[in-house]
């Protein structure tokens, strides 16, 4: 098997699915807005604020999570390129992680962001088919612990009605929490459609037979163009739209 980057996660995670995510202290469903061509563009600079952590964050631990799994598994590439790291900076691509979302949320535009992919040479690996798949699926996993993590704080904190001249720290970590839930919950759907070079390419590429997975595996470098149909048919929001309700579902709730 060849040496592969894995997962530039992030790729058009808001209304190109049909969703813009409303970060809210009750943590409920975000809602799909009908689009209104006349609606002034106002900007929430506190949303975008927690948004933009909330994405960095999320896109960190996805990409470490590749790469500490691999060194456990016996590739230590990304190790000795530092990528086994919380630094944000080591895994931040400047026009994909930061130029991008940032412009998209002020601009209330379809938000694209990726961030740097993790290098694994799955010949290094000590068991190379299912390892590869292991270090594939780490990703969404660990955005799916974040989801968990972040459901349990906004079903445990008791959230006080927000009162003009009041403090309330109650409020932003709420929404900050609820944010980060509906956002992990999307990268972790998101990347595992089966699609190289998503996560969920990855894995099914590693699941299948030689001979399948060597056919599977040519429609690689198309990926994207098919991943962008589905986007501009409206198709890709069928697609996720779904499991990503279901696995909010699942998740604690008040």
């Amino acid at each position: 098997m060849p040496s592969l980057p894995f997962s530039r996660v992030g790729l058009n995670l808001f209304s190109r699915f049909g969703f813009r995510l409303q970060l809210r202290a009750s943590g409920q469903k975000p809602e799909v807005p009908k689009p209104t061509s006349e609606a002034p563009i106002d900007i929430n600079f506190a949303q975008v604020f927690i948004a933009f952590i909330v994405l960095l964050f999320s896109l960190t631990v996805h990409e470490s999570a590749h790469a500490w799994t691999a060194d456990r598994l016996g590739d230590p590439t990304a190790r000795e390129r530092g990528r086994v790291s919380l630094n944000p900076i080591v895994h931040a691509d400047l026009i994909g992680t930061v130029i991008f979302p940032l412009l998209a949320l002020l601009g209330n535009l379809p938000l694209i962001g990726w961030a740097k992919p993790v290098p694994v040479n799955v010949r290094r690996l000590r068991h190379p088919r299912r390892d590869y798949v292991i270090v594939a699926a780490a990703g969404p996993a660990s955005n799916l612990l974040l989801a968990l993590a972040a459901a349990i704080g906004l079903w445990l904190i008791p959230v006080s009605p927000v009162i003009l001249g009041e403090p309330n720290v109650s409020a932003p970590v709420a929404s900050l929490l609820s944010g980060a839930m509906q956002i992990n919950v999307l990268l972790a759907v998101f990347n595992m459609l089966p699609i190289p070079p998503l996560d969920g390419g990855n894995v099914l590429g590693g699941l299948l037979p030689g001979r399948l997975a060597g056919m599977f595996n040519e429609i690689r470098p198309y990926g994207f163009l098919l991943l962008y149909a589905l986007m501009f048919t409206g198709r890709l929001n069928d697609l996720v739209g779904p499991p990503y309700y279901l696995l909010l579902s699942w998740l604690p709730q008040r």
